[in-house]
């Protein structure tokens, strides 16, 4: 099996320092181990009405799902939940098995 995804689409409330928000799921990323990578973007190229407000995406991997159910249960993450729950005005979760079709070059 591959990889475990765990895919985050947020749109952040008015008035949120957003660059803040970035550092702390950055630095959330880079302390735990369970995490194998993290990637996030800002949307630049979508037509409003298909982005519905939507503005940002983040994806982080896991060699597998134990280590994203440690990962959930982690006081750091919980502790950043609430942090950046509070700053989500809509949010879109998605977790799920990856099935590598091309790998990267």
């Amino acid at each position: 099996m591959g990889d475990f995804k765990h895919l985050v689409i947020a749109k952040f409330k008015e008035g949120v320092v957003v660059e803040e928000i970035l550092k702390g799921m950055e630095k959330l990323a880079s302390d735990l181990e369970a995490v194998k990578s993290f990637e996030w973007g800002q949307d630049i190229e979508s037509q409003e009405m298909l982005r519905q407000g939507f503005t940002h995406a983040f994806i982080m991997t896991f060699h597998k799902k134990e280590d994203f159910t440690a990962f959930l249960g982690h006081p750091n993450h919980v502790e950043f939940s609430t942090t950046f729950s509070a700053a989500i005005e809509k949010i879109v979760l998605l977790d799920f098995p990856a099935v590598l079709v091309k790998a990267p070059a």
